[in-house]
């Protein structure tokens, strides 16, 4: 594995490839098939659940108000600036509403075709760097992995992140091939570049030079830098990336004791989030740990042959890249890829998905090593290897599955119409991570997920057991396919538990229940912050205030001279509750303290959360 090879991925050492492996040669019948994949996982059911109270919504929020302001400059939420995010994934989002109208489909729409470019550009360059199996491979570990799709039932950008990463590596790796880079691979080089600074911030140029300068760091390769025609590749990246903030600078300028947008996107949201003094700071970390082991969890099933992708990883590298094939010079710097966006948020603050946009680069490892394992002769130690992996994948299997059904067998189906947050048990100091709400789950509670937790069990257990079979059998190609078809059910079952689990996490079926009533100049008040019952602005159109603390997304925004009324007082708000208008109250609580004293009626209750107003509903009837 570490001395010198051909600078053309390897061909197979003892044994031809099947005939299936043959057809998958042909880019088109792999691409076809890789499309096939991503449709049933990602497209079928692109229209439920709901939309989520939070990120979800506040950033759906954010693309609608674009394209009713008409102003694609400054993104707007609930009528207040929203200076946090680069533009290019709420410019998508908008454009789709613009062009299928506004609803769940529309809105996920955009970052399901990010994930199918991201799919075909890991299985580009993993074509170039492996040959046509492992890049096949390599976009079918992406395709089926765990992470990317729990990632993208919600709206965050991290997915693109790891597109524009995939390209920019793949065009690096072609410079390092011309003894003179030609313009278009340097020019692209710094375009995918700045697109990811338009999709994350400084983020999109931090992780392409960490990985990039490491890598001829350690192949002392340096030089190589001054091949990359840095001017010109400057002035593209510039082009690119600076008329947006030249344009936000202008419209948001410092205004009396409010900073500008330059301050708050750059200093604020950047440097002092990094070093964990982000202001207000209302949001939490993931322990260092399990933010290290979660890169693994995110490639379920295919993490049990990520050790066999590191080993692939040639151990000399000072002054020996001369000498590196392809494949070697690849997978160091897939390796690099995910060592540097680990170490960097290691040093910051971070949540669950930061991992997502290393995960091609991981996939790229695992991929590589299965192509080698199918086309290695069935006594080699690469098939010996997979055997053991299915073996531990199965053990794996069989303790979740026995978990699994115990918990059907101590479950009971809930009564009909029992509301779900009956069944939790809540534990709100964990709600900053993204997955925090499944804490609150009771052995009561999953009774409610038996369908989707029996086809998860069935599936893990018969997906692994197939694999180790096919394996032994000496059928690797064969065993992957077991483990893609599993995964398919499982993504499903994932599918089905989220949204019987979504009214917990969404506001929708409240929102719906406001409009029955709801008139021109109401009124809607969220005890707590905005962003916890936010789908109430997306589906209703109405601007939300918070009765609390200013703080939160809209806290910034609201600071600004021109900025719409945000934040009541308890004060303000019993004057308003007692007031002409009708007042509709998002509240989480039976008898919320901020309605003591005072009349309300109900008007709704889901999910744990109750919508109470100010007026008899009789009075006005539907609206």
């Amino acid at each position: 594995m570490n001395s010198a090879e051909a600078s053309e991925p390897e061909q197979p050492r003892t044994e031809s490839l099947s005939r299936p492996n043959n057809l998958l040669s042909d880019w088109r019948i792999a691409a076809l098939v890789l499309i096939a994949l991503w449709s049933v996982i990602y497209m079928v059911g692109l229209s439920t659940p709901a939309l989520l109270d939070d990120a979800d919504t506040v950033h759906a929020e954010a693309a609608r108000e674009m394209v009713l302001r008409h102003d694609w400059v400054t993104l707007y939420a609930n009528g207040v600036r929203y200076l946090e995010k680069a533009p290019l994934m709420y410019w998508s989002v908008a454009t789709s509403y613009t062009l299928f109208g506004v609803n769940e489909w529309s809105t996920r729409f955009p970052l399901m075709l990010g994930v199918l470019a991201m799919i075909l550009a890991t299985y580009g360059l993993g074509r170039w760097a492996f040959g046509s199996e492992g890049g096949f491979d390599s976009g079918l570990v992406l395709a089926t992995a765990l992470g990317p799709y729990l990632f993208t039932r919600f709206l965050i950008p991290d997915v693109l992140v790891g597109l524009w990463l995939t390209l920019t590596f793949w065009l690096f790796l072609k410079s390092l091939e011309e003894t003179t880079p030609s313009r278009w691979v340097c020019w692209g080089l710094a375009a995918v570049c700045a697109l990811n600074v338009m999709t994350k911030g400084l983020i999109g140029l931090v992780f392409p030079a960490g990985a990039i300068g490491l890598y001829l760091l350690l192949t002392g390769n340096l030089k190589h830098l001054f091949k990359l025609r840095l001017f010109s590749s400057a002035l593209v990246f510039l082009a690119i990336a600076a008329p947006w903030h030249i344009l936000a600078a202008r419209a948001n300028p410092a205004q009396g004791q409010v900073r500008g947008f330059l301050w708050f996107y750059f200093v604020n949201e950047h440097f002092l989030r990094f070093l964990n003094k982000r202001v207000p700071r209302d949001y939490d970390t993931v322990p260092l740990l399990l933010f290290w082991a979660l890169l693994i969890v995110w490639l379920v099933p295919w993490s049990v042959f990520v050790p066999q992708g590191l080993l692939e990883v040639p151990r000399r590298w000072r002054d020996f890249h001369s000498q590196m094939s392809r494949r070697q010079r690849a997978n160091l710097l897939f390796l690099l890829w995910s060592l540097v966006i680990v170490g960097f948020f290691s040093f910051s603050t971070r949540q669950e998905y930061y991992t997502i946009p290393a995960i091609p680069g991981m996939a790229l490892l695992v991929g590589g090593w299965l192509a080698r394992e199918r086309t290695s002769a069935a006594v080699s130690p690469e098939r010996r290897s997979g055997r053991i992996s299915s073996a531990a994948l199965l053990a794996i299997g069989v303790i979740i599955a026995i978990a699994g059904f115990a918990l059907l067998s101590f479950s009971k189906a809930p009564p009909p119409g029992i509301d779900l947050s009956d069944l939790l048990k809540k534990h709100p100091q964990d709600y900053a991570l993204s997955f925090g709400h499944i804490l609150d789950l009771t052995p009561q509670a999953m009774g409610a997920f038996r369908v989707p937790l029996l086809g998860f069990s069935l599936a893990l257990l018969l997906g692994a057991l197939a694999n180790w079979i096919l394996r032994r059998r000496g059928r690797a190609g064969a065993g992957n396919a077991a483990l893609a078809a599993m995964m398919v059910v499982v993504l499903a079952c994932v599918h089905s538990a989220f949204a019987i689990f979504s009214p917990i996490l969404s506001s929708k079926d409240l929102a719906l229940a406001i409009q029955q009533y709801c008139r021109p100049g109401d009124v809607i008040v969220v005890v707590g912050k905005y962003e916890n019952a936010s789908a109430l602005n997306f589906y209703t159109g109405v601007p939300l205030r918070s009765l609390r603390e200013p703080a939160g997304n809209m806290w910034y925004g609201s600071r600004f001279p021109d900025a719409p009324r945000v934040f009541e007082t308890q004060a303000s708000f019993t004057a308003l509750w007692s007031g002409p208008q009708r007042v509709f109250l998002w509240a989480e609580e039976e008898n919320p303290g901020q309605l003591r004293g005072l009349a309300f009626y109900e008007v709704a209750r889901r999910g744990g959360k109750i919508i109470f107003t100010n007026q008899p509903l009789a009075a006005s009837g539907p609206g």
